[in-house]
């Protein structure tokens, strides 16, 4: 059945509404159908989207071709405050990062968008604004079924780490065979890291609406709390590989219009590099999230310096 869209009368709205839900993989990621997505959907519609997200950490909209720069951050807005990128520059004043492969927007590892800020966001909204004629797909891992396929004794240790994440590796700018722009990303990647930013998270956060524990990783992780680098990379390492394990994952071949959400604070993704000189151009906005806690309940904490954060604060006001 169809979702009951923005139009709808408030007799219709008032039933709960039932969502046209496609399952993508076993474990994670679902495309929704027959919803028009703007800042005007009703309450009951929006809630719908919101349960289906917490449920499948990835959804899919085919075919919002109606979405510009403003209907997008209208509907971003239905989900909290926007929050620019702490670095690198907004598009032409809205709170929009544009990754555009002409440019060094290529963000071609795992990751999980923004964790070397203390509060990293809490939802990504991603639209398809030009797409190549083949490849630059984006895959996402659920991180939840990531913990939950560790051996025991593997998540009691999960448990106790903490890990000090930057962005002084830069996902969207990361480089690999094949790079055609090298100079576009020499000049992206100084803008990404023209203030060092760092925050330390435990390892294993709880969900603070589903209550469940995932890992928290990515390469914006560089060293695990009381560890040598050499034993950090280890384990980092070994953790990880539970993460981007297929069955864990789903790929989306994405078609101009396209816009995909996803729950960062379950997931991890990586945008497939493999489109050559074709362009490609995406455009997100972040939603502002919490201050992540652990299984023994201890908060993430700012490592950043405080003149460094008093800059990045004056850039984002």
């Amino acid at each position: 059945m169809s979702a009951i869209l923005s139009s709808t009368t408030p007799a219709q709205a008032a039933q709960a509404p039932e969502l046209d839900i496609v399952r993508q993989a076993g474990h994670i990621g679902a495309e929704v159908r027959g919803v028009r997505l703007s800042g005007t959907l009703q309450p009951e519609v929006f809630g719908a989207i919101k349960a289906a997200l917490l449920k499948h950490k990835v959804l899919f909209f085919r075919g919002q071709h109606h979405l510009d720069d403003t209907q997008q951050e209208a509907f971003g807005r239905l989900w909290g405050e926007l929050v620019p990128h702490p670095t690198v520059p907004s598009r032409d004043g809205t709170r929009l990062l544009e990754l555009d492969s002409r440019h060094g927007g290529r963000a071609n590892s795992w990751h999980t968008d923004v964790t070397f800020e203390v509060a990293y966001p809490q939802v990504s909204i991603l639209r398809a604004v030009v797409i190549p004629a083949y490849g630059g797909d984006t895959v996402w891992a659920n991180t939840v079924a990531a913990y939950e396929s560790l051996p025991d004794d593997l998540k009691a240790l999960a448990d106790r780490l903490r890990a000090i994440h930057g962005n002084d590796y830069d996902y969207a700018a990361a480089r690999s065979p094949g790079d055609l722009d090298e100079e576009g990303t020499r000049r992206y990647r100084e803008v990404f890291t023209c203030r060092l930013l760092e925050a330390e998270h435990p390892v294993v956060r709880v969900h603070p609406e589903t209550g469940e524990r995932s890992l928290v990783l990515g390469h914006f992780a560089k060293k695990l709390v009381g560890h040598s680098t050499n034993d950090s990379g280890h384990l980092l390492s070994v953790l990880q590989s539970h993460v981007h394990r297929l069955e864990n994952t789903v790929r989306w071949r994405w078609t101009q219009g396209d816009v995909a959400i996803w729950d960062n604070r379950a997931t991890q993704h990586y945008a497939i590099n493999d489109y050559g000189d074709q362009h490609r151009v995406v455009r997100r906005v972040t939603v502002a999230g919490d201050v992540p806690f652990g299984v023994d309940g201890a908060k993430s904490v700012d490592r950043t310096a405080p003149a460094v954060r008093a800059a990045t604060a004056g850039a984002a006001a």
